[in-house]
């Protein structure tokens, strides 16, 4: 499985996915599922990806020659607005999920994917929107500045209470950054190493990238804080 997430804030983007795709006694597989891409000073995207793993690597294989095809019509770097972007994005998603799913249904299997597609172009908005497989779309908004994708329910609890556009982008970090820890400890299906990027308000560039190993020892630190804090919050609340 996966967790992935974005938050869209007035500073800028933070996004923050895991690699693990597959998950057993005897079986780990490891796969980047954070895709970025950047005309700097004209545009920066970023792209991540939860769900089959052949729709994902397909679907992103087309994104990418469609970039480098001077004649195509599908190139997210030369779409005029990121609205566009995620309209590519959704169009190129439900072709390769409707391809790879007839191929499944004869052997009675199933296939299906989806994607957070997040950026700015110059003269535009941040921008940031969840594509489903069938191609459609939600934005994120003011009133809920954070999409999620994959195994989301676990570290979504704090970004509900933390998370709102004013946040500061050392704040979001920290919040994404737990709301993963959170997924670690509770779904083995998801796992490092992570990869985050950081998208700031009119940089028109990716402003920082980092991949974080298991044996990252800030964000071990990180952990262990939380969960002191945790259940020393747990002790200093009276029962009812």
């Amino acid at each position: 499985m996966t967790y992935c997430v974005g938050l869209l804030l007035d500073a800028g983007m933070v996004l923050l996915s895991d690699t693990r795709t597959n998950a057993g006694l005897d079986n780990i597989a490891t796969y980047r599922k954070m895709f970025l891409f950047e005309t700097p000073g004209e545009r920066a995207i970023g792209i991540m990806t939860a769900g089959s793993l052949s729709i994902t690597q397909t679907t992103m294989a087309r994104l990418t020659d469609a970039n480098d095809d001077p004649e195509s019509d599908r190139s997210i770097l030369r779409a005029p607005t990121m609205l566009q972007v995620a309209e590519i994005v959704g169009g190129m998603l439900s072709d390769v999920t409707t391809e790879v799913s007839a191929k499944m249904e004869r052997m009675s299997q199933g296939a299906t994917a989806s994607m957070i597609v997040a950026g700015q172009r110059k003269g535009g908005p941040m921008r940031m929107f969840l594509v489903y497989p069938e191609g459609n779309f939600i934005e994120a908004t003011q009133d809920t500045p954070f999409l999620q994708i994959g195994e989301h329910k676990y570290g979504k609890p704090i970004l509900d209470r933390v998370i709102e556009p004013g946040t500061s982008l050392a704040d979001a970090e920290k919040a994404v950054l737990l709301s993963m820890d959170s997924t670690l400890r509770s779904n083995l299906s998801v796992g490092m190493p992570l990869d985050m990027a950081i998208i700031e308000t009119d940089a028109l560039q990716i402003s920082r990238r980092r991949r974080i190993e298991a044996d990252d020892e800030g964000f071990a630190r990180m952990s262990a804080a939380w969960s002191e804090a945790l259940r020393n919050a747990f002790q200093q609340i009276d029962p009812i």
